[in-house]
């Protein structure tokens, strides 16, 4: 499900699966580069989704906490830098 909102001085954007979620000792590491929760792949692409949330949008990228599945927020400043 993808839920898009206007903050007061950020657009939201709320990705939720109700798949099996993010195992709790891999929540802290998820966005480090090479940590999968899949037999296999690269595990490169939430740490790079957030750098280009970060660095090329001044946004953040944060794992919520959710039962069940997952739920990734992007916030994205609407306001002038």
């Amino acid at each position: 499900t993808l839920h898009v909102d206007q903050e007061a001085d950020a657009a939201t954007i709320r990705v939720m699966d109700d798949g099996p979620g993010i195992p709790g000792e891999l929540r802290r590491r998820i966005f480090e580069p090479g940590i999968t929760t899949k037999s296999s792949g690269w595990g490169i692409g939430l740490a790079l989704a957030r750098r280009v949330v970060e660095d090329s949008h001044g946004g953040e990228l944060i794992l919520e906490s959710s039962e069940p599945g997952a739920t990734f927020l992007i916030r994205i400043p609407t306001h002038a830098a």
